[in-house]
């Protein structure tokens, strides 16, 4: 049988039926499992034969999205979470130790950085920041210490990003594992690993569901480094949820469908929001204007859902825009077939020092739509209101 191609991988990949014959995938909501003798029991904890043992670990609704997202991701392996940032935390504590330092984009999303200064530190491990699109300040920032380049292209809000093949040649010269977050663009736009990342990261909750109904994350790489992922999951705990687990893997369904919709229509809306007299600058790779849009054209087969802009007159004239909105709605997420509108700088980077804003250029007259699946033409009448 030849290869499958992507939207049948995210349909038909992963899940195996129990036996039922049921046509939709099931969801296993146990807490255990049991054994059909001692020597079958001992078998599985020693790992000498596989199969269920307690859902912490091991659940055949969680394995079916691991599997289907692995083959969309073309990673041997994955280990779900629950939630975005339990990935990237479980990535770090199962890689890392004292002592070891870390390079990490300052442009990483706001919690992500909050982590690393505070929770990662208390470990001993070192962090370095460093603009995302500098590939001179990666390199630079390399101790004989380092072991893990962390960072998510395209950046959110701003949409920058960096030359992963490039990036990756750095990593490899030096041993140093490359990871990304993939979250904004999903593989359904982008690819890290045929890019030569290590490493894939997801927050499943946003485009994967694509409905805000649920939290859910995953890790993707080699077999050695999922099992190590995997080893810290297992032990402490941050796993997801048969339940959680269902929702994000019907979400893989219409996965391509969604991001190319929302693609399109935040296209539309930045295009409009590029020729208004009242926006200072808008940041989406799809438009021409965007510093990275060649780069961003050639490693990415879409743009994604995300808009950022600035407004004249600060962080009211922001406020104001946001509060007009009718069809928006005001919350943090993103990826929803509903359209989200934030101010970055008070909620998702709101706990970063003015300092650390200033340089991820995270500006007081900063907004951050997701673009969601309504018709176009109702989003820009309801971002004109504002305006």
């Amino acid at each position: 049988m030849k290869a499958l191609n992507f939207d049948t991988k995210a349909i038909r990949e992963g899940y195996r039926t129990t036996g039922e014959q049921e046509h939709s995938e099931a969801i296993f909501l146990t807490s255990s499992f049991v054994f059909d003798s001692a020597e079958q029991a001992a078998n599985r904890f020693s790992k000498e034969e596989p199969g269920n043992i307690y859902a912490r670990f091991t659940n055949p609704t969680v394995d079916a999205f691991e599997k289907k997202l692995a083959a969309l991701e073309g990673a041997q392996a994955c280990v779900a979470t629950s939630s975005g940032m339990a990935a990237i935390f479980a990535t770090l504590m199962a890689l890392l130790k004292t002592g070891d330092h870390i390079v990490t984009s300052r442009n990483m999303f706001g919690t992500t950085i909050v982590l690393l200064n505070t929770i990662i530190a208390k470990f001993g491990v070192s962090v370095s920041f460093v603009d995302l699109s500098d590939l001179n300040a990666w390199e630079n920032a390399i101790n004989n210490n380092t072991k893990l380049f962390l960072l998510e292209t395209p950046s959110n809000p701003l949409g920058q990003v960096v030359d992963l093949v490039a990036l990756s040649k750095i990593t490899k010269a030096n041993n140093i594992l490359l990871a990304v977050d993939n979250a904004i663009l999903t593989p359904a736009l982008q690819k890290p690993l045929e890019l030569g990342a290590d490493i894939v990261i997801h927050s499943a909750t946003k485009y994967i569901d694509g409905q805000g109904r649920c939290l859910a994350g995953a890790v993707l790489g080699t077999e050695e480094i999922i099992e190590q992922v995997h080893g810290f999951v297992r032990t402490t705990g941050p796993s997801l949820s048969a339940f959680n687990a269902w929702i994000v893997l019907k979400g893989l369904d219409t996965l391509s469908l969604r991001m190319k919709a929302h693609s399109d229509n935040a296209m539309k809306l930045a295009t409009w929001l590029e020729q208004h007299p009242s926006i200072e600058k808008v940041h989406y790779l799809g438009l021409q204007s965007h510093p990275h849009h060649q780069l961003a054209k050639n490693q990415q087969s879409g743009f994604g859902g995300i808009v950022s802009f600035e407004v004249n007159g600060g962080r009211q004239a922001a406020f104001d825009i946001i509060n007009a909105a009718d069809i928006f709605s005001i919350t943090a997420n993103l990826g929803d077939t509903k359209s989200t509108i934030t101010h970055p700088a008070s909620t998702t980077h709101g706990r970063l020092t003015d300092e650390e804003k200033h340089s991820a250029n995270i500006s007081e007259s900063l907004i951050r739509i997701s673009v969601g699946l309504e018709d176009v033409d109702d989003l820009i009448d309801d971002i004109n209101k504002g305006l």
